[in-house]
């Protein structure tokens, strides 16, 4: 997958949906938020992360530091302001390199690791710019499936940490099947926990509670955007370990 491109394409459409509405419109999805508040948490993101690849940052930065990191009042500069910090990140990780080491939040990571991390803050914050606007929400399959193994990965690296609980208690477990067509292996996920940690992988496999839906319901799902009974997916097994999961996985 070409993620700076499709990074770019899910800026342009976050854009486009928030832009739509009264910036005073409050996001349900992030309590307390209105949509104005939300367009700038994802542009200052996005910045953010460019500076921290730009200048090889190696600690934690202060979001609030950021140069540029609050929209114009205009709203066609706004979304200008949008769209340049999405390109400043693509561009900081080009003259740096993709595979050189900066900070992130899970530990030291490749530059590139940013891009994909800023287009999915934008495919799950587009969704929650249309659920407030009460707007269709379309992501291609493929892009959701990378949403939720990107998910995982944060998940599996922050479970464990301190006194939090885990999702998962031992010989627990969690599958997730997409029934998109040609997603494969891909479309499948099966999450463990080995000890403190959580760990996950691809394929086909059973848990003692099973979710099955289209890879979009699924994302929305797992990130509690959507209930799942608000959507198409078939649970079975224990619903309980599916609630305890969701009750103790990062929002």
């Amino acid at each position: 997958m070409d993620y700076a491109a499709a990074f770019l394409e899910q800026n342009h459409a976050v854009g486009e949906v928030i832009s739509s509405g009264d910036p005073a419109t409050p996001v349900p999805t992030c309590p307390g938020w209105s949509l104005s508040q939300l367009f700038r948490h994802i542009g200052r993101g996005d910045r953010w992360a460019a500076q921290i690849v730009a200048d090889r940052v190696g600690h934690y930065l202060d979001p609030r530091t950021v140069e540029g990191g609050k929209p114009p009042p205009d709203p066609h500069e706004a979304i200008s302001w949008l769209h340049r910090g999405a390109q400043r990140l693509i561009d900081a990780v080009e003259q740096v390199g993709p595979e050189t080491p900066v900070w992130t939040f899970l530990g030291s990571r490749p530059a590139y690791w940013w891009v994909r991390r800023r287009l999915h803050e934008a495919t799950v914050h587009r969704a929650d710019a249309a659920l407030a606007l009460g707007l269709d929400y379309a992501l291609t399959p493929e892009l959701a499936a990378d949403g939720i193994s990107e998910w995982l990965e944060r998940v599996a690296s922050q479970a464990g940490h301190g006194d939090a609980l885990l999702p998962l208690e031992n010989g627990q477990s969690v599958h997730l099947h997409a029934t998109d067509p040609g997603l494969g292996a891909a479309g499948e996920w099966t999450i463990r926990t080995d000890g403190r940690r959580i760990t996950w992988s691809h394929g086909h496999d059973k848990g003692v509670v099973a979710l099955r839906g289209g890879a979009v319901d699924l994302l929305l799902a797992v990130v509690r955007r959507v209930p799942v009974a608000d959507t198409d997916i078939a649970i079975f097994g224990d619903a309980a370990i599916w609630q305890h999961w969701l009750d103790n996985t990062p929002f």
